[in-house]
């Protein structure tokens, strides 16, 4: 390790992101990923107490209560895991003299707005989800101007199953594929995001909220029909390549609104980093392409 690497505290590092920051940064850093069976976040004196033991440079939360219907019901939990344990985090790699890292969601925006939404847009969540979600931002950057708060949206990526590999699943199996046509947002591609946020490792770059998403928008449908257009490209023995649309309304499942504009820009990012973020097509694309095209066509 260099002088430079940094030791990195992942939590929540099962998940589709964390996993792919633990991954990417573990090149150049020492990095110490705790999933659940490692660090509860819901159970906050626990989580104190370990954290306040713990040695880092850097502290990550890759945890959350995500299940966005869920946590209609389960409202306390969801506030304790999005809220309550990003606020303790914030403290004890503030006591460290740490940088903490916290990701959150397009959700707590409304979805009224027909454009890129920017940091200093309020923010206006309609669900308990994108409202916990929210209040753990607002109790992270109050408590150091160091710490960072990210905002991720539709994140795909190798560590877990998203909406893209359902897409691809259905469409081997089905003859008749369908996704929402009218909410719009940017696909996020985990390894990318840990690009992105590598020079913020180093306390040199402000602190502060951020945006993170690869460039370009897209509806649920379109999202879909790009990652079947891929996966026939890479050879995947598809029955239908095209995706049929179906409004927001008619998804009766759905518990919690969903906000139907939440594109983020990411000028803020670029401008601190010098990068920026690359189309979604070309992070998709060569996703599908890492994970499929090696593998054998099926009969």
């Amino acid at each position: 390790m260099s002088e430079s690497s940094k030791k990195i505290l992942i939590l929540g590092g099962r998940g589709r992101l964390a996993a792919s920051l633990a991954q990417r940064w573990s090149k150049n850093h020492e990095v110490v990923s705790w999933g659940r069976a490692e660090a509860d976040v819901s159970n906050l004196e626990k989580l104190r107490s370990q954290l306040e033991s713990a040695e880092f440079d850097v502290l990550v939360n890759g945890s959350g209560a995500t299940n966005v219907d869920g946590c209609e019901t389960a409202r306390e939990e969801a506030r304790t895991v999005n809220a309550l344990a990003p606020q303790i985090m914030a403290e004890c790699a503030t006591r460290r003299g740490a940088r903490f890292i916290h990701f959150s969601t397009d959700y707590v925006f409304d979805g009224k707005k027909e454009a890129a939404l920017t940091e200093d847009d309020s923010a206006n969540p309609g669900g308990w989800y994108g409202r916990t979600k929210l209040d753990g931002e607002n109790l992270v950057l109050a408590e150091s101007a160091k710490h960072l708060v990210v905002r991720v949206s539709w994140v795909f990526g190798p560590a877990k199953p998203s909406f893209v590999d359902m897409i691809i699943q259905r469409a081997l199996e089905n003859n008749h594929v369908e996704a929402v046509a009218d909410k719009f947002s940017a696909p996020t591609y985990a390894p990318d995001v840990a690009d992105w946020l590598e020079p913020f490792l180093s306390q040199d770059l402000p602190g502060g909220l951020y945006h993170a998403c690869n460039s370009g928008s897209c509806s649920w449908r379109e999202y879909g029909e790009k990652a079947l257009e891929f996966a026939a490209e890479a050879g995947l023995p598809l029955k239908i390549t095209t995706v049929g649309g179906i409004p927001l309304s008619q998804m009766k499942q759905f518990i919690a609104p969903r906000p139907v504009f939440s594109i983020l820009s990411t000028s803020k990012l670029a401008a601190a980093t010098g990068i920026t973020p690359r189309h979604w097509h070309d992070a998709l694309r060569e996703y599908i392409f890492e994970k499929h095209a090696s593998l054998p066509s099926r009969s």
